[in-house]
């Protein structure tokens, strides 16, 4: 078992190498005529979350994303006892013992000026107050994924400035089990393709980032490695047989007689592990709820994501004990897979609240491959745009799926937008609904916590530019709003009733609405 085990793990750190080489063969296309962020100033500007989510007596994990020259000075009012703000970094340390919430004003310095942001540090059950914003290895490696490409994409994150914008998780998916064993008789890393995950845990987040991990309540995942349960009480990894599962379909995949679930999270909460991605088919309550106490007496905040393909019929339940929940299956990096997910999630919405996400999938920008023929995505710069902005109006995890090493000029201002990111990382924690819709055109928006309007005025359609409109009694407005261009980040005017937009095939103009005095 060992002799085979490391010839797989062999195959895989050549496949790695493989997939780093194919990465330089495909060209980005020259996108920068459509960037339409502009570029943050030398002065200091705090972005990501206003609110961040901890439970008493767990270690708080927090860095203040701010742009602007460095090297920055932080400092806090208003910090709870056992809390401290890094002068340097802006990395927020410590724990609570009190349930509460602390209202903290968090500042930032540099040579340039100065910024300064309410901020609450929520002490209590609910942790991912806003969505989660990162990244996710299996849309660009899958199979391919080795520490080495894990800690060159963490280290990415933070010379691209994407730290800076409030992303931070650096997720691990499927493949990089090894066989169990260590002092809880859990999962270990495969030796070859993952040698120290302490190590790399250590190193991401000396960096001010999150480490998140993959696992199943299976014998074997879906990528045919160990999962968290067997069927012998050794918990050795033996390929599950084609049975019938309790849906009465075929599968080759099952839940053992054994489980180890408290095993694999002491081992996850040692390598200080901050994300879940828990994958099977279908998800039922009985694993779920398992696992979800199991990572609320880890003694550490550990966010929950249920994949995939998550049962509507069951999410009143499901979304109890889990942070984020897939609303279907797979996403590629086509318009049909895109367009599938936009003006179809409404249903979804009653059950969407700060701790609680509904998730369509990873994003599918930049760089993608899943582990071969790696390529600039097949979506257009104004599909572009209509994904990111979607994603951000209904306010789901945001995790990349590309290689960070390789972000062009484009890609990187689709990302780094603090006001478009705002809508998703809004407190209030609204989805974005339909409001309106005309054949494949059609606006979606919110109330954001402020009372503003956020809204996308989208033409999904195939005959080429559109003029779609926004109409105040849509929303139950009346009177005069300023219209602002989130992605220009300029106003646009004072509007009274309706905003008309011209909007690419494919593409949307993405606003907001605040009243006029």
């Amino acid at each position: 078992m060992a002799f085979r085990i490391l010839k797989l793990s062999v195959g895989i750190l050549l496949s790695a190498l493989t997939v780093e080489a194919q990465t330089i063969v495909t060209a980005p296309p020259d996108n920068s005529a459509y960037i339409l962020t502009p570029k943050a100033g030398p002065a200091p500007h705090i972005n990501g979350p206003k609110i961040f989510g901890v439970r008493p007596e767990h270690p708080i994990v927090f860095t203040v994303s701010v742009t602007g020259t460095r090297p920055l000075k932080f400092s806090a009012t208003g910090l709870p006892a056992g809390v401290k703000l890094d002068a340097a970094t802006g990395r927020l340390s410590g724990s609570v013992n009190k349930a509460g919430t602390y209202n903290l004003v968090l500042i930032a310095k540099n040579s340039a000026g100065s910024d300064k942001r309410n901020f609450k540090l929520v002490v209590g059950e609910e942790i991912a107050l806003t969505p989660p914003m990162g990244w996710n290895s299996w849309n660009v490696y899958a199979g391919a994924i080795t520490q080495g490409l894990l800690l060159a994409n963490a280290k990415a994150m933070v010379s691209s400035g994407l730290i800076d914008h409030g992303w931070s998780y650096m997720n691990i998916d499927d493949v990089w089990q090894g066989e169990r064993g260590g002092p809880f008789h859990a999962i270990q890393s495969n030796p070859v393709t993952f040698p120290d995950m302490q190590q790399a845990s250590d190193e991401i987040h000396g960096m001010g980032l999150k480490m998140g991990i993959y696992s199943t309540p299976w014998v074997e995942s879906y990528a045919h490695h160990v999962g968290g349960s067997a069927n012998n009480p050794e918990g050795t990894f033996v390929k599950t047989p084609v049975v019938v599962a309790r849906n009465k379909k075929l599968m080759p995949y099952a839940i053992g007689t054994y489980q180890f679930i408290d095993n694999d999270v002491k081992q996850w909460a040692a390598w200080n592990i901050d994300y879940l991605k828990y994958d099977w088919n279908p998800i039922e309550m009985l694993e779920t709820k398992k696992m979800f106490d199991a990572l609320r007496n880890s003694g550490r905040d550990i966010i929950y994501s249920l994949s995939n393909s998550t049962p509507f019929a069951s999410i009143g339940d499901l979304s109890t004990v889990s942070n984020a929940w897939r609303t279907g299956g797979d996403i590629r990096d086509s318009w049909p897979s895109l367009k599938s997910r936009i003006f179809t999630q409404d249903k979804w919405a009653p059950y969407e609240k700060p701790g609680h996400w509904n998730d369509p999938d990873m994003m599918i920008v930049g760089y993608l491959g899943w582990g071969k023929d790696l390529h600039p995505t097949n979506l257009t710069p104004d599909e572009q745009y209509t994904h990111v902005s979607a994603w951000c109006l209904m306010s789901v995890p945001l995790l990349l799926g590309c290689d960070m090493t390789k972000l062009d000029d484009f890609t990187l201002s689709l990302l780094t937008n603090d006001e478009v990111l705002a809508v998703n990382q809004d407190a209030a924690g609204k989805q974005a609904t339909v409001i309106s819709k005309q054949g494949d055109n059609g606006v979606m928006a919110k109330t954001m916590e402020d009372g503003t309007i956020a809204a996308g005025l989208f033409n999904l359609g195939d005959n080429g530019k559109q003029q779609v409109t926004l109409n105040w009694a849509d929303l139950k407005l009346t009177g005069k709003y300023i219209v602002r261009d989130l992605w220009r980040q300029k106003d646009l005017g004072t509007f009274d009733g309706e905003f008309k937009a011209d909007v690419n095939q494919h593409g949307v103009v993405m606003v907001s609405l605040r009243k006029a005095k």
